[in-house]
């Protein structure tokens, strides 16, 4: 297979019961997969292991996973390439990025494929664990319905916007940040509160950084009549559209 078929509907009979979050490891170091098979395990879940990126985006076609953890230097197709292919097929699964990769383009490169969290390794047992919590709990959060704001639609559950009707790209973080913006119309969003919401992504996060996602979403977003406000000293609000104050 070279490729990930459409994300199948969620089955209990194949994910698991449904108070027990599924996760696939995909990592080529056998003792350390199995560590973590064993720690997440008594945390828990439910959790497999596959050791190459053909071997996981085979058994993602079968199965919709909970979550995904996935190490970078696989053989064969690389952990990168099975994320491309993981968004582009409509998966919504959070995606873990574990690798001894520490330079700072390969974290932005791997965030904005699309993946929700990135760690280096060696690593804290503890901390995975909880930021594996903390992405559950976000992907769950994150499954319900459309959310409109004007022309701007956002699929949460498949992760896709939509302007006047055309599809929208987004990187991750702009996502993530857009997010937090509609959760919050004519209320003012603090730059710390946004750093503080993306901790887990990128912890050299800083103020200026969110500037940028800003600048690049008013970029997108005005042209249609989205305004993101700047509240000097405060930080930064989504407008109500103009269309719904008559």
């Amino acid at each position: 297979m070279d490729s990930i078929r459409q994300a199948p509907s969620r089955n209990p009979a194949t994910t698991g019961e449904a108070n027990q979050p599924h996760l696939l490891i995909v990592e080529d170091d056998g003792s350390l997969a199995a560590g973590l098979a064993r720690a997440l395990g008594m945390e828990g879940y439910k959790v497999e292991h596959l050791d190459t990126g053909e071997k996981a985006m085979e058994r993602m076609a079968q199965v919709d996973f909970d979550l995904l953890v996935l190490d970078i230097g696989l053989p064969g197709i690389d952990g990168f390439e099975v994320l491309r292919r993981l968004r582009l097929a409509g998966h919504v699964m959070p995606v873990l990025v574990l690798t001894a990769r520490d330079a700072v383009g390969d974290r932005v490169h791997g965030l904005d494929l699309g993946a929700d969290d990135y760690m280096t390794k060696p690593f804290a047992l503890p901390e995975l664990a909880a930021r594996v919590r903390a992405l559950i709990r976000r992907g769950q959060a994150g499954s319900g319905p459309r959310t409109t704001h004007g022309p701007l639609e956002l699929d949460r559950a498949g992760r896709r916007a939509f302007l006047e009707g055309a599809p929208l790209e987004l990187a991750a973080r702009e996502w993530a940040v857009l997010q937090i913006l509609l959760e919050k119309v004519e209320k003012v969003v603090s730059k710390e509160s946004f750093i503080e919401s993306l901790t887990n992504w990128d912890e050299d996060l800083s103020s200026n950084a969110i500037e940028v996602y800003i600048s690049r979403l008013r970029a997108k977003l005005e042209p249609a009549g989205i305004k993101i406000r700047t509240v000097r000293g405060f930080g930064y609000m989504l407008e109500e559209y103009a269309d719904r104050k008559a």
